[in-house]
């Protein structure tokens, strides 16, 4: 997946195969960032920064919650950060140089998408709808009866709207959550 951010170039790819320090890596990545040393990662995301087509920067984030991917809605992206899915973690990041602000985690197994709100972001996990701060610090966590998704993984399972957060879990019961994560009688 590639995107055009200003005069940035931002490329991700699913990295199953890497191992750090490994001579059998196609590319080895400038940065690393794991939320675990010495494990088998079940999300690995490889991140390349150009400008004018050069590669200016590069990173690896791991993590060993459930496996995510590399999706329209898994990463917000703006002049100077990327803040990203990985599993059961939110990693942000800066931009140009890749360097880690902070990683925090979301969810006890994985994190689908991220929202931002104001300053804030609304993560959409198996098991918890989140809202973190700019800063990455947990405002609030809500669960459900059963996980947050569907057997048909509808997109409009999980929206949100300009007054609250909606979904629907495994079982097809039906939340609705405001913004300070209070819930709302359907």
């Amino acid at each position: 997946m590639k995107i055009d951010i200003g005069k940035y170039q931002i490329e991700f790819s699913n990295e199953f195969n890497y191992k750090k320090g490994s001579s059998e890596n196609e590319f080895e990545f400038e940065n690393y960032y794991s939320d675990e040393e010495e494990y088998q990662f079940s999300t690995q995301i490889g991140i390349k920064l150009y400008e004018e087509e050069n590669l200016i920067s590069s990173a690896i984030i791991c993590s060993s919650g459930g496996a995510s991917g590399i999706h329209q809605t898994s990463q917000i992206i703006n002049e100077d950060k990327i803040v990203i899915c990985c599993s059961n973690q939110i990693f942000n990041l800066s931009i140009p140089n890749l360097n880690l602000r902070w990683n925090t985690k979301a969810d006890e197994a994985t994190c689908f998408e991220i929202f931002q709100i104001n300053k804030d972001f609304i993560i959409h996990g198996e098991l918890e709808i989140s809202r973190l701060s700019k800063e990455g610090e947990i405002i609030w966590q809500r669960s459900g009866a059963d996980i947050f998704t569907t057997l048909e993984s509808k997109r409009d399972d999980f929206k949100l709207t300009d007054n609250y957060i909606f979904v629907t879990d495994w079982e097809n019961r039906k939340y609705q959550f405001d913004f300070d994560g209070n819930e709302i009688k359907i």
